[in-house]
């Protein structure tokens, strides 16, 4: 999956969707936090003085590793530097080729016990809004690829001073970042500056959109095959984990991974004759079913927010919470103002929406189950639509 596509939604950490095996293997590529990742552990071993092979491995967040080849290498007084030219495989993306780097130098003993300080430099964005998984003012380098860096420099740090913290500055900089932002969400969602550096699985993993709906009718076929009536399905492997919890009794040929294609996923399970189908999704991903939005990718456009604070006046009378819900800068940020405000019904009103939509695609015969899930795995919502009965 392009690695700056749906993740500059603020939303990288919600899902990594299952990509299909589509006829001809296609060539996965690594995320700009691989990268970043390499980089800063070249850099530590030129700063260290110790040998920088030609390539370095990076541990992955789901298990196993990549040998990263590195672009350039070196020392520049008290800094050590290297970097790695982006390969998105088979499916590239607006940073496929891109330099990324990193600097690397050593800071004095900590008094804030953080053991690494990230920098963003030139070509990295700045957070500057509220509703991404960093805090305003933080550089644009998410979650899991510090975590990547952080574990890639430990490895270093421990050969040469073993037992011993680390006490280290990392920037990461991306030649022409700026201008490759301008490709991407980034300035609609005040990261200004650059790109993120981004990444849950450390993957680009690419397929096409026929194959990925091939995928899913074929998956269909096989719940068929086995008898199922009830088929459940999720926008991505995370919110498949939180509902199959849920659905213990139900085979595993019953969960099916829609990713974006809501619309085609509920009107080729209707067509195949299942009685029951359950929809799970993230709030964001839901807020857009419920705008009527039948394939929920970025690319298709964020979530109207200006919208969802239309509801939440129908629903509270609370024009002050209205303006905060129309204002937020991510669907994160707009659940948070209306959890704090507990504003449940303006959830349900997004569910009643989201059903109302899927009834759309399912046409009248199906008994409907939407499932709307936070980001902390609790379920905010479920509701239910029976569907007409059969003669």
């Amino acid at each position: 999956m392009a690695d700056q596509t749906y993740l500059e939604t603020g939303l990288e950490e919600e899902e990594t969707v299952r990509p299909p095996r589509p006829r001809r293997e296609l060539r996965v590529g690594f995320s700009t936090g691989t990268a970043a990742a390499a980089a800063a552990r070249g850099a530590l071993l030129e700063l260290l003085g110790l040998p920088c092979p030609a390539r370095l491995p990076v541990a992955l967040p789901g298990g196993g590793s990549l040998s990263i080849p590195l672009h350039r290498h070196g020392r520049e007084g008290a800094q050590g530097f290297a970097s790695v030219i982006k390969d998105a495989g088979d499916d590239p993306d607006v940073t496929n080729g891109a330099e990324i780097g990193a600097r690397v130098w050593l800071r004095p003993s900590p008094g804030d016990g953080e053991e690494v300080v990230f920098h963003g430099g030139d070509g990295v964005g700045r957070v500057t809004k509220p509703g991404l998984p960093l805090k305003v003012g933080e550089p644009a380098i998410n979650p899991v690829p510090r975590r990547m860096i952080r574990h890639g420099l430990e490895a270093v740090w421990q050969e040469v001073h073993p037992g011993n913290p680390m006490r280290l500055a990392v920037e990461i900089f991306v030649p022409r970042g700026q201008e490759m932002a301008r490709r991407t969400l980034n300035p609609r969602l005040g990261i200004v500056g650059g790109i993120s550096i981004l990444g849950t699985t450390g993957l680009v993993k690419p397929f096409s959109h026929a194959a990925y709906r091939a995928t899913i009718v074929a998956a269909l076929r096989v719940a068929g095959a086995a008898g199922l009536g009830h088929i459940v399905f999720s926008t991505g492997g995370k919110s498949e984990e939180m509902v199959r919890g849920r659905l213990p009794e139900l085979a595993p040929e019953a969960f099916v991974q829609m990713g974006d294609y809501v619309r085609f996923a509920l009107k080729v399970a209707a067509a195949l004759g299942f009685r029951q189908i359950t929809v799970a999704a993230f709030f964001a991903k839901a807020l857009k079913m419920a705008q009527g939005k039948g394939h929920t990718h970025a690319s298709r456009g964020l979530p109207d927010l200006k919208a969802l604070g239309g509801w939440t006046l129908e629903q509270t009378g609370n024009r002050d919470l209205t303006q905060s819900v129309a204002r937020a800068n991510t669907a994160r940020q707009a659940l948070e103002i209306l959890a704090a405000a507990d504003a449940a019904a303006v959830v349900a009103e997004v569910g009643r929406r989201l059903l109302a939509a899927l009834r759309t695609y399912a046409g009248p015969t199906p008994e409907l189950t939407g499932v709307i899930l936070d980001f902390s795995a609790a379920t905010l919502w479920q509701g239910h639509s029976l569907g007409e009965q059969s003669p």
